[in-house]
């Protein structure tokens, strides 16, 4: 199973070290302890809606484009565990074929399904 908190705080750190930003410079930042933000990168700890925002305003990244990046791997992960929609009719599976394997085909799909709704 895979982890909300886990997915969200791979994010993070992603963010921060294309960033080339230390825990610490985030942390101060952001005025959360070193050692709380890196169980939040870890994924050990959840952090609540205010942190997240101040995480987020100490990286200069808007929280909505941290969690579409979080939603996108998390509809991969999900896509990717459980690919033939088990518990669907054979009429609506998904071929093994036809998966996205990024974040970003994801996306696209999503965008392409609402388009047409």
């Amino acid at each position: 199973m895979v982890l909300l908190r886990q997915l969200l705080g791979d994010v993070l750190r992603q963010l921060r070290l294309r960033q080339g930003r230390t825990l610490r410079e985030v942390s101060a930042a952001a005025r959360v302890s070193l050692g709380y933000l890196s169980e939040v990168e870890r994924g050990q700890k959840e952090a609540s809606s205010e942190l997240l925002s101040s995480i987020c305003k100490a990286l200069g990244v808007p929280l909505s484009h941290v969690l579409r990046d979080v939603a996108d791997q998390l509809a991969l992960a999900e896509l990717q565990h459980e690919p033939v929609m088990a518990g669907a009719p054979e009429h609506e599976r998904i071929p093994a074929d036809k998966i996205p394997e990024t974040p970003e085909e994801i996306a696209g799909e999503l965008r392409a399904d609402m388009v047409a709704a």
